[in-house]
């Protein structure tokens, strides 16, 4: 794995939903400094919203597609 030791944290939360049926949340936090050897910080370009959103119908076809 790319990240030291103590930069990955991660939690694993499980209980009774309201339908009666067991529901499990994991949670997964890494520190932001070890995020930067891999290219990921806040200052790159494609951390910010830069134009418009596709169309609605290009949404819709990316869902029918990834359910197939």
């Amino acid at each position: 794995m790319p990240f030291s030791e103590g930069a990955v944290r991660y939690g694993l939360t499980c209980g009774t939903g309201p339908d009666g049926r067991r529901q499990c949340r994991v949670e997964v936090q890494v520190a932001a400094e070890a995020l930067r050897p891999l290219g990921l910080h806040p200052e790159q370009p494609s951390a910010t919203v830069d134009g418009p959103s596709p169309p609605g119908w290009w949404h819709a076809e990316a869902e029918r597609r990834a359910h197939r």
